[in-house]
């Protein structure tokens, strides 16, 4: 499958591109500094562009048969930046026919099937205190994605680590079925079975071990 991996030089796109290509997908990574992405390999192909820039994103996304999305929020933050990347990636998708996307997003974007307990509540409410702006426009850029008419899916992350890829974890809803982390290279083997399987088209589920 051809495939364009947004954020590809960023922690998961890093993951989520290496096993892309050994599982056997050609592969653009749409990167603003190339340096940042030391993987080679012949079905790779770089496109540097800002997701800011709605012309950059369209053109990388012609011909591509899907969408990641490992976008996350810079960093001093850049205001607006998620939500014009969401309506960028979705404008490009739209404009060349594409119809399968997988974005990610943090746990703290909640979804109607989650079911908070305390100790979820307790921390939406202190990122919300500590980090409103980036709550806000990770929000803007997830309503973007389900306002649109592709075949989308939100995958939203709790605390990522740089633990081992053990292809073992679970995906859920928070207060049901989930935990408190997951290694980036789990993140991105989830993000890879969806892409396959598509059991989680229109939904946000939370991966966690």
């Amino acid at each position: 499958m051809r495939i364009i991996v947004f954020g590809a030089s960023g922690g998961i796109g890093k993951h989520v591109v290496q096993q892309a290509l050994e599982g056997g997908h050609q592969v653009t990574a749409f990167v603003r500094n190339p340096d940042k992405l030391s993987i080679e390999h012949p079905n790779l192909s770089i496109f540097q562009g800002d997701v800011m820039e709605a012309e950059k994103v369209e053109q990388a996304t012609a011909k591509q048969e899907a969408v990641i999305s490992t976008l996350g929020p810079t960093r001093p933050p850049v205001p607006g930046m998620m939500e014009t990347a969401a309506k960028n990636i979705v404008n490009g998708m739209q404009k060349h026919g594409l119809k399968r996307l997988i974005s990610t997003t943090g746990a703290g974007v909640r979804d109607p099937k989650d079911q908070p307990k305390l100790f979820d509540k307790f921390m939406k409410a202190l990122l919300t205190l500590m980090a409103r702006d980036v709550l806000l426009d990770s929000e803007a850029n997830v309503s973007a994605i389900r306002a649109s008419d592709l075949d989308w899916t939100i995958v939203r992350f709790p605390r990522l680590t740089d633990s081992r890829h053990s292809g073992k974890y679970r995906a859920g809803y928070i207060g049901k079925d989930s935990g408190s982390q997951i290694s980036r290279a789990d993140g991105a083997d989830f993000i890879l079975r969806e892409l396959e399987t598509g059991e989680y088209i229109h939904q946000a589920p939370i991966v966690s071990y």
